[in-house]
């Protein structure tokens, strides 16, 4: 299964390592949908900026 991510919150004045991993997951700006594999590693990158993201299954 895959999981489609969504940025629905700005970047702008979060701390640097939030920002970082929102551009590992292959977001930039508000609006921007990505789909990764359902695995820890992606799993962790949304624990770490959940409350920026919108997760659904994909």
């Amino acid at each position: 299964m895959a999981k489609k991510i969504k940025l629905v919150k700005s970047l702008v004045g979060r701390k640097d390592s939030h920002i970082a991993t929102a551009n590992s997951l292959g977001l930039r700006k508000i609006g921007d949908v990505t789909v990764q594999p359902d695995n820890a590693a992606t799993n962790g990158k949304i624990k770490h900026i959940g409350y920026l993201v919108e997760v659904t299954e994909a």
